[in-house]
């Protein structure tokens, strides 16, 4: 199929899309608005044009769902910030108490099925799912592609639609699987949701491998290695290690991105989460942003643009909203032995890391592990994701403490980072004409190469070789400790855009475990350091809820982490709890998955019989 340049048709796209889709807030339940007709979809340039409509869905933008309830973009988001990262031990939600008051009882698993929040995702979660399924009804009627182009966007199309599937999936466990032949039209849309729909999901992601091309001439396209990644994914979450097994060992062994290059870890840990060296090695499939497109950021990250820090006096860039405080508890994940390197899965809470919790600006404070602090070290991959008191946030400056944050008292003095542009892009990476330069052209990765090397570990962990889980946390490991990829202290303090000296910025101390360790430890130390390593490579990205559900120890972990969060300290004695968190309980068999939204509940009601075709998740 002759291709269209994917950066330059998405723009046009997302106005198609808004013309499209300008649908009510319960799914499926009133056909899309728009002036568009069969006919004049029904064509190749028809079919691309709604087929990037569907790529466009990715980036968490668009749809119904961002306007359910007066809701945001953030709602939605790619990265799942609040579903996978506040409702996890990765971040308290931040900002002050009474903003975005939603989020609350969802953090706290005490949501009602009207908090407006669950019907905003569910909706864009179905948008989306229409639009892949519209980019299969007209691809039936095109008469202009060959079979050849009808197998390959078919396949595309049905990529997406598992990827869609998969994200409500995990989120709400009791959905719906809607395919091209479910329309208002026909009548059938009110679909039974107390079928498991992984299957469908297996069924479709196998179509896209058997199909799909291992180099696409669109970087943002699906390829057959991002299909075998997500029917992988799809796998670990069922626990069908012997199935994904297989796969891992292929995509290690042969993965390419969509342009063909091998799939690698990059050199430094960063890189992943640079506007800059976006679309690298490690990117097996991601939400494609860009920004100064003409668009009003519509093309931008706008998932993240609440999580940066906040202006209370000198943020010399972007200077909103203050969300997504990582935790006290990641904090001290970070912490190893200053000797051996490793991490301590089982103690690290037992203090927490010094913080300048009820500190003055002006006041003395030393960071955890400053470079002459021997007795202190920390992983380095910590100065990438949390922005702390004393260290250099990316080029912006050294982070001051509580000027950079919006409520110290209420959400913690840490700030996250993997979400922010460098300073040194504002207006080239950042978008120009918004309320805020937060709106980014920094990628999300959904799946990236360090997860295929963790799923793999724990693959072997469970049916395979402890020595070559071992190995595969080693890479990952070893990548964390290139000195070319710490964060280094500021050549000149007063004037970052200068760069940065040979001085790191902490005592960074990460080492791979040493030969023989997994083994040594058994299965059941293994599976403990392979779930630890994959918290501290992937924390803040949004998969940490849905890892500890999957893995089956959600209530365990997260009912410690409120016990240790509303009795945290500023590390030298001074409490400091999270007081939002108070009285919350994680309820084993209710709290893995969240309600489904009332509002949806109510439409599906059928007329004749008066019962609602959609069931409500246990315990709501």
């Amino acid at each position: 199929m002759k291709r269209v340049n994917f950066k330059l048709v998405l723009p046009a796209c997302l106005a198609l899309g808004a013309l499209l889709y300008a649908c009510s807030k319960s799914f499926l339940s009133k056909p899309p608005l728009g002036a568009y007709t069969p006919t004049s979809m029904s064509s190749r340039a028809g079919v691309e044009g709604l087929l990037i409509g569907a790529y466009s869905m990715l980036d968490g933008k668009g749809g119904a769902g961002t306007n359910v309830a007066g809701a945001g973009d953030w709602v939605t988001a790619e990265d799942n910030w609040v579903w996978g990262g506040v409702c996890a031990d990765d971040a308290h939600k931040g900002s002050d108490p009474g903003d975005q008051v939603e989020i609350v009882p969802l953090m706290s698993w005490s949501e009602t099925p009207t908090n407006g929040w669950l019907d905003g995702k569910w909706s864009w979660g179905y948008d989306a799912i229409q639009r892949s399924n519209d980019v299969l009804r007209y691809t039936r009627l095109a008469k202009d592609m060959t079979p050849a182009d009808t197998i390959e966007v078919t396949a595309e199309a049905k990529f997406l639609r598992a990827h869609y599937h998969m994200d409500l999936k995990k989120i709400f466990n009791q959905v719906p699987y809607v395919d091209e032949n479910i329309t208002y039209a026909a009548g059938n849309w009110r679909v039974d949701n107390t079928v498991d729909i992984w299957p469908m999901i297996e069924a479709d992601l196998k179509y896209a491998m058997a199909n799909l091309p291992k180099k696409q001439g669109d970087i943002g396209r699906a390829n057959f290695y991002a299909a075998e990644a997500y029917l992988a994914k799809a796998y670990m979450f069922e626990q069908k290690f012997a199935d994904a097994q297989p796969l891992l060992n292929d995509l290690i062994t042969n993965g390419t991105t969509s342009a063909g290059k091998a799939y690698a870890l990059v050199t430094n840990f960063n890189d992943n989460f640079n506007a800059s060296t976006k679309n690298n090695t490690e990117s097996v499939f991601a939400a494609q942003m860009s920004v100064n497109d003409n668009t009003g950021a519509a093309n931008a990250n706008a998932g993240d643009v609440l999580n940066y820090p906040y202006n209370n006096g000198d943020v010399p860039f972007v200077n909103c909203c203050g969300f997504y405080q990582p935790s006290f508890s990641l904090v001290n994940a970070f912490k190893t032995d200053p000797v051996t390197g490793l991490p301590d899965p089982d103690n690290y809470n037992n203090t927490d890391v010094r913080n300048d919790m009820g500190l003055k600006k002006t006041d003395a404070f030393t960071p955890y592990a400053a470079p002459s602090t021997a007795g202190e070290a920390v992983d380095p991959r910590l100065d990438w994701t949390v922005g702390r008191r004393g260290i250099p946030y990316l080029d912006w400056g050294v982070v001051p403490g509580v000027t950079w944050v919006r409520n110290q008292a209420s959400a913690g003095p840490y700030l996250p980072i993997k979400n922010s542009p460098r300073a040194s892009q504002n207006g080239t990476l950042t978008d120009k004409s918004s309320w805020t330069a937060g709106y980014s052209a920094l990628n999300y990765n959904f799946i990236r190469f360090a997860d295929i090397l963790l799923w793999a570990a724990e693959v072997e962990v469970e049916i395979g070789s402890l020595d070559v889980a071992e190995g595969y946390v080693n890479q990952v490991r070893n990548r964390a400790a290139n000195a070319s990829g710490f964060v280094y202290q500021y050549a000149d303090p007063t004037k970052p855009q200068n760069g940065f000296s040979a001085t790191p910025a902490a005592h960074y101390v990460v080492k791979p475990y040493p030969a023989g360790f997994f083994t040594g430890q058994g299965q059941a130390g293994a599976r403990k350091y392979v779930r630890f390593e994959r918290r501290l490579e992937l924390a803040m990205e949004g998969h940490r809820f849905f890892d500890l559900v999957r893995w089956g120890i959600a209530d365990t972990e997260l009912n410690a982490y409120v016990q240790h969060e509303t009795h945290a300290t500023n590390g030298t004695g001074s409490s400091f709890p999270y007081t939002l968190l108070n009285g919350a309980t994680f309820k084993k068999g209710v709290s893995e998955y969240f309600a489904i939204p009332q509002a949806e509940i109510d439409a599906s009601h059928d007329p004749k019989t008066g019962k609602a075709t959609l069931t409500q998740n246990t315990g709501y």
